[in-house]
């Protein structure tokens, strides 16, 4: 089992920063490829960005590709979103995700993720 827990979110102006968190234990953080998604209100989940176990792989979602970038610090079992240039379109709840020895190419899919946490409100304002 993995147990995920997020923090970092909450209320910016458009244009502000935020970082999020993601904490995780119960196995070997080394082995799990990382994700984060999102979904506002009345609408899907959607991917956010990953980076994978081994190599740290990163790719991102067109929507947040050069304001966001994804890391992790494997020593600290974490993984951090540092979200720039926020816009109102970002407004959501963010998940973290874990996917044991996953692949860049399925790290997209939610559904191939083993574990969630529960979630981070994020909210931009204009």
């Amino acid at each position: 089992q993995v147990q995920l827990v997020e923090s970092g979110g909450g209320l910016v102006q458009a244009g502000g920063s935020l970082r999020l968190s993601c904490t995780a234990s119960g196995r070997t953080f080394s082995s799990l490829t990382m994700g984060w998604f999102r979904q506002a209100p009345g609408k899907e989940r959607e991917f956010v960005a990953t980076v994978t176990w081994r190599v740290s792989n990163t790719y991102y979602a067109d929507s947040v590709k050069g304001r966001f970038t994804i890391s992790r610090d494997n020593a600290k079992n974490t993984v951090y979103l540092q979200m720039n240039s926020l816009k109102p379109e970002d407004t959501a709840v963010y998940y973290c995700a874990a996917d044991i020895k996953g692949t860049l190419r399925s790290a997209v899919y939610g559904d191939v993720y083993e574990y969630w946490g529960l979630g981070t409100q994020v909210t931009v304002s204009s």
